[in-house]
């Protein structure tokens, strides 16, 4: 699985890393064939929203040549949502089977029209925001609507990733992560608590 994490100025950090932190284990551990993950940015490098300057590995790449691109969010995202070239980058994504945001990464998720129809969620104070984006917000740490996978603020990236793996590949692996992590809070099999159950069709 080739993963790409897009990166852009004024980003919140958190809500790249948390997920980055887990799925990444999923290639440490060998529980899944040719996993990989590239840096991916508008510019060769991107400042977070606390200052910390980071190196893409590429820069404007067809996401539609991946398996799974991530989007985390930031305030920037409330306006890169109107930035034609920006979002023009963004929908070559399309072809991605796993789209996967965390916090107000869902507004350019949704502004690329990948959420039309679908159910999601972000960061508490966005969801106003992303209504208009997609068929119903769910007020929760994470959602799966397909092959949609949307997180709601700063912290719930780990969360979210956890679930990626229990849903990807196993419940034995997500909970072998979580236990690395020493990240308590994760409930695997009780999604009806803090996570939108994902029904097959």
């Amino acid at each position: 699985m080739r993963m790409a994490f897009v990166l852009f100025d004024g980003m919140t950090t958190m809500d790249f890393v948390g997920f980055y932190e887990a799925v990444s284990w999923v290639a440490i551990l060998k529980a899944k064939e040719n996993v990989s993950w590239t840096f991916c940015a508008n510019k060769a490098e991107v400042t977070d929203d606390r200052g910390l300057t980071m190196k893409a590995d590429e820069v404007l790449p067809d996401l539609g040549a991946f398996d799974l691109v991530f989007l985390p969010g930031g305030m920037p995202t409330r306006t890169l949502r109107y930035d034609e070239d920006f979002m023009s980058w963004i929908r070559t994504a399309e072809g991605a089977r796993y789209k996967v945001s965390v916090c107000t990464g869902a507004l350019l998720l949704g502004a690329a029209g990948f959420l039309e129809g679908k159910k999601a969620t972000t960061n508490s104070s966005a969801y106003d925001l992303l209504a208009p984006y997609c068929a119903e917000v769910i007020k929760a740490r994470a959602v799966r609507d397909g092959d949609t996978f949307t997180g709601g603020g700063v912290t719930s990236s780990i969360d979210l990733g956890l679930y990626l793996i229990e849903c990807l590949v196993d419940t034995d692996t997500a909970l072998q992560v979580q236990k690395r992590l020493e990240y308590p809070y994760y409930q695997s099999g009780k999604l009806s608590d803090i996570y939108y159950p994902y029904e097959e069709e």
